[in-house]
């Protein structure tokens, strides 16, 4: 891997090969580092793929579209996240598990004050969801459930009965993505990344909740009518990014926006 964005001593490859070298795990740690929060600050990061021509899925799952170091980032954003917030339908896709223990990182999230993973928080409206997976019943720390004030009863019992925690971060059914944000650091989890799916990232985009947008640029083409990467209603005046960071391995290209 190399690093294109900015320019340092990590721009050019070692020669002779065109690739460079692989980065250590410390190493993209570094590079994804969260910013330093002030009190009651939080930073919400996005991570996400798309092809050449803006597919964010194939088949309905992203990993066709993904690479080994993509998913290293992948491992690296979460190991450095407090929570990972996702929509149900994404949960129903890709056969969400709960994130993991890494022993490479333990020592980092310790002196950060963090768990020993990240929580995930299931943004749902109607709890349509199967309390039976490994996420709900055997996770490292409990699954959250971000939902509305009235989302339907029996199914917040079944949550609640399979050991997830509650969150209610709307006035009705919805969800209202700006305030889960706010629900969720306000219980401690101020380092938040989401995998989307679009719809949720186009909700949060619409609320202009999001900080920052992690994005593989996936050096293939799928054409098809698959979606982009945010979904949901446009918001009135384009919402204008800062590159932080670009970096290149095997034609997949590894950028970070974040807010200006």
């Amino acid at each position: 891997m190399r690093r294109l964005f900015p320019v340092t001593d990590q721009t050019s490859a070692p020669s002779p090969s065109p690739a460079g070298r692989e980065w250590s795990l410390d190493e993209l740690a570094e590079a994804y580092a969260y910013p330093s929060l002030g009190d009651g600050g939080h930073w919400l990061r996005a991570n996400m793929v798309s092809t050449l021509d803006g597919a964010a899925q194939h088949e309905g799952r992203s990993q066709p579209i993904s690479g080994a170091t993509d998913m290293r980032i992948f491992g690296t954003l979460r190991a450095l996240a407090d929570v990972v917030v996702v929509g149900a339908e994404t949960v129903r896709q890709e056969g969400y598990r709960p994130a993991r223990a890494r022993e490479d990182f333990a020592a980092r999230r310790e002196a950060a004050g963090q768990g020993p993973a990240a929580a995930i928080a299931v943004v749902t409206a109607s709890l349509d969801l199967d309390f039976g997976l490994p996420l709900f019943t055997s996770p490292l720390v409990p699954t959250l459930v971000v939902t509305g004030a009235a989302a339907p009863a029996d199914r917040v019992a079944e949550a609640l009965a399979a050991g997830a925690e509650v969150v209610v971060a709307g006035d009705g059914a919805a969800v209202d993505p700006a305030r889960a944000v706010r629900e969720l650091a306000g219980r401690g989890l101020r380092r938040q990344l989401t995998e989307g799916g679009p719809r949720l990232l186009g909700q949060l985009v619409a609320a202009d909740a999001l900080d920052e947008l992690c994005l593989t640029i996936s050096p293939m083409l799928t054409a098809g009518d698959a979606q982009r990467i945010a979904g949901g209603p446009s918001v009135t005046v384009p919402h204008r990014l800062a590159p932080a960071s670009v970096l290149e391995e095997a034609g997949f290209l590894f950028t970070s926006y974040r807010r200006i």
